[in-house]
């Protein structure tokens, strides 16, 4: 089996450097047109099954990159949601350092060993996401193509 794995596109917080997380931020223009890009990338290919998270920027780059033709084949799944930083979530660096700079310098040089404040650790997502891709390929055959959009 094929698996393709895409990023969402662009937003407006990732062009400031903002923590997005789980915060449902849209895709911006630039993100769009990434979107569309992707889509012409992969009009010519077999997409057997496709699935992204529910957050709107990755479901929207999804939906561009599936193209009107194949957006219903789209599915959603929590698993492949971007990792929760809880309250660094809509933060600059600077902002997150002046009030939890330990944990930040952590998150950086050593990023397993630290669960966000409110939020989850790698493994978390890990668990959820590894599952969240089980149950995608579940079924698909040895010649079929997954597509799925995540952060």
């Amino acid at each position: 089996m094929r698996i393709l794995l895409a990023r969402h596109g662009g937003t407006r917080w990732s062009a400031e450097g903002r923590y997005q997380g789980q915060v449902d931020v849209p895709l911006s223009e630039v993100g769009d047109a990434q979107a569309q890009l992707l889509g012409e990338r992969l009009r010519g290919v077999q997409i057997d099954r496709a699935l992204s998270s529910p957050l709107s920027r990755s479901r929207r780059t999804a939906e561009l990159a599936l193209g009107a033709q194949r957006v219903g084949m789209l599915q959603l799944d929590a698993g492949f949601a971007e990792i929760a930083h809880g309250t660094w979530e809509g933060l600059l660096a600077s902002e997150i350092g002046a009030m939890d700079g330990e944990r930040l310098r952590a998150w950086r040089e050593a990023p397993e060993s630290v669960l966000m404040p409110e939020g989850e650790s790698l493994q978390h997502v890990l668990d959820r996401a590894w599952s969240a891709l089980e149950r995608a390929c579940a079924g698909l055959g040895p010649d079929d193509t997954l597509l799925v959009v995540a952060h």
